[in-house]
């Protein structure tokens, strides 16, 4: 190396060095912040983790036994023993049942009809009704989803036992065994956390670094420094350095309590994890720098980063299926960052994916954040010009 290259790259680093320290000093200091980028994604991600669960148990069902027999009761206890549906009490008819549905004392009512008995003893086709409160629609289906298959299990056994009390060979049957992979309990917190790491460090750094360029802006302190022999490349890594350090730190914190609180996996490889949130937060940086050159204050930045954020974790998949958004709205998901982040982290932690697993997302997460920091950067030379 040439004397000349050696002092470049000596100044460069010294330059490096003495922006990162300030932006960490400052950083600490500002107990806010510190909290912001911290303690916040913790307590976010406990939250989140009890909060947003998708298995549905314990519906409060009411029942309404108007046959009064030994083989509706039989029927009733045998249905609310695997605690999809709570019992919620016994009235009198159909009439209150729907009361109690309509003041929100019930999600479901069974009904069991009068002759219910009778038609089973003589071989009649026997009737068995279920009121569903649907202004819930994932709870409605899984209480008619028990019922069915409760009763679609009764009418097989009967028709075997009448064959087989006839003399008749019972019909062939196929068993379903199911066989749950990645997730056997089907639990909703080892596919919602993943996830969830990704909206936090979307909030963290997009919006902590908008608004603390924009403050800078604001007071003038970015032309105080633009007056020093500083590099404008070197300020612009020294001060997004530190977030990205963060954000490593708030990933491996969220991993931890994850594993530990909420029993989520780590089947796949650290490095392929890493490769994807270096490239995440190289994507969210990148956003945060670009809205801090669009807002010419704080207030506009938070607003930007608002703006940017909502859809972005709306469209992510992390609460709602991709799937089952319109195609048009699924052509624009490919676009979002937090998309292709949550499928590596689920990936990585559950599926033990690698990287021929996760080359398509890994890809799609460097054009994002290279285009949006290419993009991001030339703005910011150009406001410093």
């Amino acid at each position: 190396m040439s004397a000349e290259s050696e002092k470049f790259w000596s100044t460069a680093r010294r330059q490096l060095a003495a922006v990162f320290r300030k932006e960490v000093r400052q950083t600490i200091r500002d107990k806010r912040v510190m909290v912001l980028l911290i303690v916040a994604p913790l307590v976010q991600t406990v939250i989140f983790g009890f909060a947003v669960d998708f298995d549905v148990d314990r519906v409060p069902t009411v029942l309404v036994d108007q046959d009064r027999s030994d083989q509706s009761r039989l029927h009733a206890r045998r249905l609310l023993a695997d605690q999809t549906l709570r019992f919620a009490g016994q009235v009198g008819g159909i009439p209150e049942a729907e009361q109690d549905l309509d003041d929100g004392k019930a999600a479901a009512a069974l009904i069991f009809t009068p002759g219910l008995a009778s038609d089973l003893a003589s071989q009649r086709p026997a009737e068995v009704q279920v009121l569903l409160d649907g202004s819930d629609p994932n709870r409605a289906m899984v209480a008619s989803g028990a019922v069915s298959r409760y009763f679609g299990e009764v009418g097989e056994r009967l028709i075997r036992e009448r064959l087989e009390a006839a003399g008749r060979p019972a019909p062939a049957q196929v068993v379903l065994v199911p066989r749950v992979l990645y997730n056997p309990r089907l639990k909703s917190a080892p596919y919602i956390v993943p996830g969830i790491a990704g909206t936090l460090l979307v909030i963290v750094t997009t919006l902590v670094t908008a608004m603390g360029l924009a403050r800078e802006r604001e007071m003038g302190t970015m032309e105080q420094v633009m007056v020093t022999p500083i590099r404008p490349l070197w300020l612009l890594i020294g001060k997004l350095l530190p977030f990205l350090v963060i954000g490593i730190f708030d990933v491996l914190l969220l991993v931890a309590v994850g594993s530990w609180l909420f029993e989520v996996p780590l089947r796949g490889s650290l490095l392929v994890g890493a490769v994807g949130v270096l490239l995440y937060l190289f994507s969210t940086l990148g956003v945060g720098l670009l809205i801090s050159t669009l807002s010419q204050n704080q207030q506009q930045a938070f607003l930007g980063g608002f703006i940017f954020m909502m859809p972005a974790i709306l469209l992510s998949g992390v609460m709602t299926p991709i799937r089952g958004m319109p195609g048009w709205l699924q052509a624009i998901t490919w676009l979002n960052p937090v998309r292709h982040f949550a499928e590596v982290m689920r990936g990585v932690l559950l599926r033990g994916a690698g990287f021929t697993d996760l080359w398509f997302q890994l890809a799609c997460l460097a054009a994002l954040g290279v285009g949006v920091m290419a993009l991001a950067v030339a703005r910011f030379r150009t406001q410093l010009g």
